[in-house]
């Protein structure tokens, strides 16, 4: 779909497809690495293939940020498709280093791109875009796109409960010591994105998966304004049927205008493993 103004994202934003090709936005993707294989997240591996990997094999992936010249060669495409300016999502610098990928990119590119740090990943990037999108689509400028992923990116909210602390420990998140203690009580994590800055930290863990997964629902909705109409994603990482009861759950309680289920990005399922399964969204700023 040919845009004046392009909308471009790293592979983390999880969006869904068919949204992805509505509004024609392009898609840089991660690198996944799983011993000396490396695949194109989206590309030469599926989130399904992934978890599935994860679970069968044992091995611990890594992932990287894409080159500089994967960026150009979407800013490149942008541009061949008439687009004269371009925005592009990336996931939260305090994350991952492609905001930096995507500025190096930017300066050689034919086109001026505006990089925007999401300050988040998977949906609380996802959610931006289409803001973002949704304001192109109404026939608002970069500055009106810019305006409504500020917005929401301000207001979002974002709960992930690990079934482990494994993979964490492996991806160097946490000490030994906090492994050791969390296998011996079977502590289930719940940690949480601060949007103002895309860190992660910790919230309310529990000694059970039914139990962080109470605790996920109920911090979520702790943190959102459930007056105003709400924007949610049930992402999960294999853990399908737990998502789906989870959004079953959101539907009958709070009715949000748009609820989705995802599988979250390989990329995050490096860090957070098998089963782990989360909440992000947010309420329509007033």
């Amino acid at each position: 779909m040919s845009q004046p103004i392009a909308l471009i994202a790293d592979s983390t934003c999880d969006l869904p497809p068919e949204w992805v090709e509505r509004y024609g936005i392009l898609i840089v993707p991660q690198t996944i690495i799983f011993g000396q294989e490396v695949f194109l997240d989206g590309i030469d591996m599926t989130a399904e293939a992934f978890y599935a990997r994860l679970e069968r094999s044992g091995e611990h992936p890594t992932s990287s940020q894409p080159p500089p010249e994967a960026f150009l060669r979407a800013f490149q495409t942008a541009a061949e498709q008439g687009a004269r300016e371009a925005i592009t999502f990336v996931v939260s610098s305090h994350m991952s280093g492609t905001y930096q990928s995507a500025l190096r990119a930017a300066a050689e590119s034919p086109i001026p791109v505006h990089v925007v740090d999401s300050c988040n990943n998977s949906m609380g990037m996802g959610w931006q875009v289409m803001a973002a999108a949704r304001a192109r689509e109404r026939g608002g400028d970069v500055a009106a796109m810019l305006e409504a992923a500020r917005k929401v990116r301000e207001v979002m909210v974002y709960y992930v409960a690990l079934d482990t602390l494994a993979y964490l420990h492996q991806g160097g998140r946490i000490g030994a010591a906090a492994r050791l203690l969390g296998s011996i009580i079977q502590i289930k994590p719940l940690v949480y994105v601060k949007p103002s800055d895309g860190t992660v930290a910790a919230s309310i863990p529990a000694r059970s998966r039914a139990g962080v997964i109470e605790n996920l629902f109920r911090e979520f909705f702790k943190h959102v304004d459930t007056t105003r109409p709400l924007h949610i994603a049930v992402l999960h990482n294999a853990c399908l049927a737990d998502a789906e009861a989870l959004a079953q759950r959101v539907q009958a309680t709070y009715h949000p205008q748009e609820l989705i289920i995802r599988p979250a990005s390989p990329t995050l399922g490096v860090h957070t493993g098998p089963r782990a399964i989360a909440l992000c969204g947010y309420a329509e700023p007033a």
